[in-house]
């Protein structure tokens, strides 16, 4: 049994004793994932999803997993949420508000799942949204240069080919 904190589970059992206050703050990036709060849940859900599919979890611990992630990001959305500096990053931060809400089906949301995977994963969401939020801005401008045009159709235009640069 692995007598280690909570906190320091990402460890493992490799080492005796915990990382040292400055590894603690080098390996801390919940101060800059937390934005990735979304796309975790939402890949989570997909993950929990699939573990079922495959019959790798009950449907029970999968609707289980969905309903407390459903509830931690009411919290997260509502600034409900507290994000601890010692869980590392936006995953432990989650799983571990999953395991307190749900108990041992919590756990079961890792099975064939790398924290080097749910970074990827979340970080392509992250920027696949955001790419969707710039198509929908671009849209925008679009519509709105298209209606000044409209509105502005019948004024005239100065003609720069009347004025020839001169270059020294």
């Amino acid at each position: 049994m692995n007598d280690e904190p909570e906190t320091n589970r990402a460890w493992g059992g490799r080492f005796a004793a915990g990382p040292s206050a400055i590894m603690r703050e080098i390996n801390a990036s919940i101060g800059f994932d937390r934005k990735l709060w979304r796309q975790d849940i939402a890949g989570s859900m997909a993950h929990a999803a699939m573990l079922a599919a495959q019959g790798i979890i009950s449907a029970e611990d999968a609707a289980a997993i969905k309903a407390g992630l459903a509830q931690i990001q009411a919290e997260i959305a509502a600034g409900d949420f507290v994000f601890d500096e010692a869980l590392e990053d936006i995953h432990m931060n989650v799983e571990a508000r999953l395991i307190e809400r749900i108990g041992e089906a919590g756990k079961r949301l890792h099975t064939a799942r790398s924290r080097n995977d749910q970074v990827a994963t979340d970080f392509r969401l992250y920027v696949r949204d955001a790419i969707d939020g710039l198509v929908e801005q671009i849209t925008e401008l679009m519509r709105a240069l298209a209606t000044r045009a409209v509105t502005f159709a019948a004024d005239p235009m100065p003609d720069n080919r009347s004025h020839s640069a001169t270059i020294c």
